[in-house]
């Protein structure tokens, strides 16, 4: 039995429809659940949005994630422009020297993660820098605002989890999506972080734009060899399905 949640991936998603497993789908947001308001913000407005978090935190008694996708900077040329979590850690430390910062990584100790991860729940912390170690298990109801820096390269299922971080209290809740790309397919794909608040939606979407991987592999995103079928065309997946099971 396989378990579809609205924040599964499009691989996820694929590797069910198109194999030999039952499933059981889970579409509904918890009970209380708001929408959280979404935006992409491009480079030219990122010193405006961080005076916007100062304001926010410091106003309204709220807490934020930024979330960067490396521990340290990489050496790889392809790779230097991506913020990490150790030295975007100290940039804001000393950008916003009136609030207090949690640095939270994979590389830390379970000892270590728990206290920071404790110290954020008990509000010693305002902003706490960390990679997506925080996508999943976290509940801080006080988190309001969540932050994604180079958010063009996580794929939209995991950009709506890490989303879902927020907006779990009674405040207002907002996702800021940091970005160098204004146009092309990784701009359009965030820009339906904005309109969508379905995780099956947004998985849909990803796997239109990205296809699923590799059914028999370890890819998570790209195209099969299909030469006529779609990997959308699910009336008819499911048709020969049946007839499979039947015939089986």
């Amino acid at each position: 039995m396989e378990l579809i949640s609205e924040k599964n991936s499009p691989r996820t998603i694929a590797l069910t429809t198109y194999g030999d497993l039952e499933l059981s789908i889970l579409n509904d947001m918890p009970i209380g659940r708001q929408k959280i308001t979404t935006w992409v913000v491009p480079n030219e407005k990122r010193e405006k949005a961080y005076d916007w978090l100062q304001s926010q935190i410091t106003s309204g008694r709220s807490q934020a994630f930024i979330v960067c996708p490396l521990i340290e900077t990489s050496d790889k040329e392809t790779m230097k422009d991506i913020k990490s979590v150790t030295t975007e850690y100290e940039n804001l430390k000393s950008k916003m020297k009136n609030l207090k910062f949690g640095l939270l990584h994979g590389r830390l100790k379970s000892v270590e993660k728990n206290k920071i991860l404790d110290d954020f729940r008990n509000k010693k912390i305002d902003i706490l820098v960390a990679t997506p170690v925080v996508e999943v298990g976290i509940d801080i109801p006080n988190a309001t605002i969540m932050v994604i820096e180079a958010s063009e390269r996580f794929g939209l299922a995991q950009l709506h989890q890490l989303r879902g971080r927020v907006g779990r209290g009674e405040k207002k809740s907002y996702c800021l999506l940091f970005s160098n790309f204004h146009s092309g397919t990784a701009f359009e794909r965030l820009k339906a972080m904005e309109k969508m608040h379905s995780g099956f939606e947004l998985a849909e979407l990803d796997l239109k734009l990205r296809g699923p991987g590799e059914i028999f592999g370890t890819h998570q995103s790209g195209f099969g060899n299909l030469k006529i079928a779609s990997w959308s065309d699910y009336e008819l997946i499911k048709e020969t399905r049946n007839l499979a099971e039947k015939l089986i």
